[in-house]
């Protein structure tokens, strides 16, 4: 006999039982592994998977937090290049792609992470088609977008962590203000994830009273005590780390982290994410962008109607389609002579992805079935050729 057989005997035969809350993190890099770790310190799945195409710094994380298993509720934790290692998944975390570097703009990142993200999200997809997909990478919203058409799933499982973080910072720094716990400040921070990210000053509140009606001018460039400074803090905060340690971990980690607990708890937490925000605020197409939503067991299951000022409105389509506008121009290296016709958008391209209004100038952001974007002036009538195809009006 065994030295097993000795010590244990065995009354019945376990029946096999699946994973109700399995969790993987695509890519071991900072963030994932920071989002890894906050998800089993929260005791948030009874498994997880790992999954990177650098094998030997994917085995030598796998190792270490499997040594740490003692010290956990969640002992199973597995790792492999090979993505059948995540098969039914409840929550698959993309965090995998190109790092920013210091001074970079998260959108200058774009092209790169989408080619990226059309070799990971069908291999989820294979072997989990019921997950729902949290995307992290960044532009988060332009590749949560990505996410979604690439998955064919339907929106309310494909989420975006968006400005979770943004909101989290405000927070922490409206309490470090007032001498208080950020969870006792509340305040939201919506739209674009990082450089563009819109601060809904009407909604600042404490215990319920608006801080707004204390100080008319709050956030506006006539405050006297300057609050727009402290949504600057917020966009820099992240550059700001970068600068310092070289990356951002574990804020975000922790962020994802509320996010995958409100999903596998059904708590049905309110959490400013990206989601699809076609017909709201204004916004006419499909466009990716951070409103508070809830999170429950199904995904993204319910979406709240924030009222804004009409200014707080205007700000939110203003920054964000002039700030991807702007960046997105020189990213694709196109000219203003490069220009392709509204006209023939919806039977030559994909998805129309960001759409002006009267208050924004007449340009088209568009990409095509390879998930190439190019910048398009709506009144133009230049006869162009783009990847093959001749386009006019």
């Amino acid at each position: 006999m065994s030295t097993q057989e000795k010590l244990i005997s065995h009354v019945m035969k376990e029946e096999p039982v699946g994973c109700r809350n399995k969790v993987t993190v695509v890519g071991v890099g900072m963030v994932g592994m920071a989002s890894a770790i906050s998800v089993l310190l929260k005791d948030l799945c009874d498994e997880l998977a790992l999954v990177d195409v650098m094998e030997d710094k994917l085995k030598g994380e796998a190792m270490d937090l499997q040594h740490g298993a003692l010290f956990l509720k969640t002992h199973k934790i597995v790792a492999d290049k090979d993505y059948s290692v995540t098969a039914n998944s409840k929550v698959v975390v993309v965090t995998a792609g190109a790092r920013q570097q210091e001074g970079e703009s998260r959108l200058n990142l774009v092209q790169r992470n989408v080619n990226i993200f059309k070799f990971i999200i069908p291999n989820i997809v294979k072997y989990s088609p019921n997950c729902i997909l949290l995307v992290v990478s960044n532009p988060v919203d332009i590749l949560t977008y990505v996410a979604w058409k690439l998955s064919g799933f339907p929106r309310h499982r494909v989420i975006g962590s968006g400005t979770n973080l943004d909101s989290a910072r405000f927070r922490h720094l409206m309490g470090e203000k007032f001498h208080l716990h950020p969870s006792s400040c509340h305040g939201w921070i919506v739209g674009e994830h990082g450089d563009s990210s819109v601060a809904v000053w009407s909604g600042v509140n404490i215990a319920g009273v608006s801080l707004q009606t204390l100080n008319p001018n709050m956030g506006a460039d006539g405050d006297s005590e300057n609050w727009k400074e402290l949504h600057k803090k917020v966009v820099d905060g992240a550059y700001e780390v970068i600068k310092l340690k070289g990356y951002t971990s574990w804020a975000i980690g922790m962020s994802v982290a509320d996010l995958v607990e409100s999903i596998v708890k059904n708590l049905h937490k309110v959490h400013p994410v990206s989601t699809l925000v076609q017909g709201m605020h204004g916004v006419k197409d499909e466009v990716f962008l951070s409103i508070p939503c809830v999170l429950g067991n199904s995904g993204l299951t319910d979406v709240i109607h924030m009222t804004l000022k009409p200014e707080e409105e205007k700000q939110l389509l203003l920054h964000t389609y002039h700030e991807l506008v702007n960046q997105l121009l020189p990213l694709f290296h196109l000219s203003s002579s490069q220009c392709l016709s509204s006209s023939h958008f919806s039977t030559r391209c994909w998805f129309l992805l960001f759409a002006s209004t009267v208050t924004l100038p007449d340009f088209f952001l568009v990409c095509f079935p390879d998930l190439r974007f190019a910048l398009a002036p709506a009144s133009t009538s230049v006869f162009v050729s783009f990847d093959g195809h001749q386009i006019c009006r």
